[in-house]
């Protein structure tokens, strides 16, 4: 395999050949890691976003977040397995341009990274509104400044003081969830003392419609609600590339994804829909989760989750910024980006990739306040699908990758996709299936934002031809560069 990206132990100064700085740094630590792995699956989404798919689904719901549960499981079983072969801050951009070629790593780690900005001004404008509401003398606008400029400053310090903040936000959203999970379900079981829910009960499940009140059509409409709140597992594998054991990291993570999918998304919801029946208007008037703990008699249950919101839109800002940031720099290592992009302070900062990202995505939050319903409409629609665009380059790139791994290092297939190739060809169909479920959907936009994201790819996709027809076919290797083609006598040597 090729060399991993220069990386240099936190505190020990800058490392790597040429100038000072350069070179990401190993400041992430076990716990960091451990956490992000964990947090990272849990987006705001979940929270905010289930209603809907509740609403429209019914209790079957639990089958829309099973069956894109199981695909992020195999998508991150594919990630997994070439990046713990080989751990780079690009993942599988930096594994696409190796497997596919300069133009697929080029067009899909812009893709994600125009994904992520756009969700900073998301996630800014809906942590602004919940802190607008409990300090109203600063406007929502500032709010958003604020959380943008804190978490930038963050980032900046070094790799080190973003996880210990991710190491918190992340805890908080999982402690919740938690104790959400342990109290529900003693309530669904009456076992909960001083709490009269009269309501709750397995029952939910089928006593009112069905448990498909619907019709089965439904779990696909549900699949389309719930199948962006889980963007983010993947977080896991850019972030191990500045751990101090990379390849384990990336094997811890893809290791657990299965009951972290289990317990937060199926738990929870099984719980919110035991708890209160399906139909109920306070689900869609308050939220699932809020509604639920107010069935409870919990006091303050709309303040509660507000917290617990902000905490995890405060982690996917944080997450968001960092993620972004790390694709930038792979795209600046690799010659897909400005030059600038690739260079590290002295803490292994990439200062201008974390800059140019947290510009662009001030921009779009202007959009936001100026331009709601056409401009930042457009960029939220545009950015859309990329979740499943990446998880489409994932399978692809696996498919080859195993068999440059194979060849070259042999015992560095230390995660290995299972019954490979035949469930990598069929997770890759079901995606595209989805996507052309998308098509059809034209009450909850699901055509306009698989069309403009289309729009959007294949934009990209005419510059990174170009760049490469005009750049004389694939670039020679960078030092460190993790996408590039080893020459002939390193193969054996892994």
């Amino acid at each position: 395999m090729t060399s991993q990206p220069t990386l240099t132990k936190a505190g020990n100064g800058p490392g790597g050949p040429g100038e000072p700085g350069h070179g990401l740094q190993a400041g992430l630590k076990n716990r960091h890691l451990s956490m992000i792995a964990i947090g990272g699956v849990i987006g705001a989404g979940l929270f905010v976003g289930s209603s809907s798919g509740i609403a429209t689904a019914g209790p079957g719901i639990l089958l829309s977040y099973a069956l894109v549960g199981t695909l992020v499981v195999l998508v991150m079983r594919m990630l997994g397995e070439m990046s713990a072969a080989n751990p780079t801050s690009g993942s599988f951009s930096a594994h696409a341009d190796r497997a596919l070629g300069p133009w697929a790593g080029f067009s899909i780690g812009w893709l994600y990274w125009f994904f992520w900005v756009v969700v900073l001004a998301v996630e800014a404008t809906a942590g602004a509104k919940i802190l607008e509401g409990w300090i109203p003398a600063v406007p929502q606008w500032g709010w958003a400044l604020i959380v943008m400029v804190v978490l930038t400053a963050t980032n900046l310090v070094s790799v080190g003081s973003y996880g210990e903040f991710e190491f918190w936000f992340a805890g908080i959203k999982v402690v919740a969830i938690a104790a959400f999970i342990v109290i529900g379900g003693l309530a669904v079981f009456g076992l909960l003392p001083g709490v009269d829910s009269e309501q709750a009960g397995l029952s939910n499940l089928t006593a009112h419609g069905g448990f498909l009140p619907n019709g089965p059509g439904a779990i696909l409409t549900g699949v389309l609600l719930v199948v962006f709140s889980f963007m983010g597992s993947e977080i896991a594998t850019l972030a191990a590339g500045e751990s101090e054991n990379p390849q384990q990291a990336v094997t811890k993570a893809t290791n657990s994804i299965i009951w972290r999918v289990a317990v937060f998304y199926l738990g929870s919801i099984l719980v919110v829909v035991s708890l209160l029946p399906w139909d109920s208007k306070a689900i869609t008037e308050k939220g699932s989760y809020v509604a639920a703990l107010d069935s409870l008699g919990i006091p303050h249950a709309g303040q509660i989750m507000n917290f617990i919101v902000l905490t995890s839109v405060l982690s996917c800002l944080n997450s968001g910024l960092y993620t972004a940031s790390r694709m930038a720099f792979s795209l600046g290592e690799r010659g897909d980006a400005p030059k600038s992009f690739a260079r590290t302070t002295s803490n292994g900062v990439p200062r201008t990739a974390i800059i140019a990202s947290v510009v662009f995505g001030f921009v779009a939050v202007f959009f936001n306040y100026k331009f709601p319903d056409s401009v930042f409409l457009f960029l939220v629609n545009s950015s859309g699908a990329v979740a499943l665009f990446v998880w489409l380059v994932i399978c692809f790139s696996q498919l080859r990758m195993r068999k440059i791994i194979k060849a070259e290092a042999p015992e560095k297939l230390v995660v290995k996709m299972w019954l490979y190739p035949y469930l990598t060809w069929a997770t890759a169909a079901l995606i595209v299936f989805v996507l052309g479920y998308m098509l059809t959907d034209t009450e909850h936009d699901g055509r306009e934002t698989v069309l403009l994201s289309l729009l959007v790819a294949a934009i990209v996709l005419v510059i990174a031809f170009v760049k490469e027809k005009v750049g004389g076919g694939r670039r020679p290797a960078a030092a460190g560069e993790a996408g590039a083609a080893p020459a002939k006598d390193e193969v054996s040597a892994g």
